[in-house]
């Protein structure tokens, strides 16, 4: 068995977790689902530390963030699948 570099909490979720150190651009990822043990695979198109999410779709300014099948924020500028989201282009909807 591989061993996987996301993790997607929900199906709804728009992002995953990297879960390696050094994940580089160019990776062909194998995604796990945890909600459901399914799995998927998805080119990293940055590099992207362990930690930090990454789009699962094409994400645009603007886009509802969601993870743990939650809304966690919004993007403030855009990410393509397999691109890094974190505090660059990730907002809080707070303030």
């Amino acid at each position: 068995m591989s061993i996987p570099q996301l993790l997607v909490h929900h199906k709804a979720d728009n992002v995953g977790v990297v879960v390696v150190e050094g994940l580089t651009a160019g990776t062909e990822m194998l995604c796990v689902v945890t909600e459901d043990n399914s799995d998927f695979k998805l080119t990293a198109n940055a590099d992207v530390p362990i930690g930090h999410k990454v789009a699962l779709t094409d994400l645009s300014a603007g886009d509802t963030v969601v993870k743990y099948g939650e809304d966690i924020g919004k993007m403030v500028g855009a990410a393509e699948q397999g691109g890094h989201v974190h505090v660059h282009n990730l907002k809080t909807k707070r303030w």
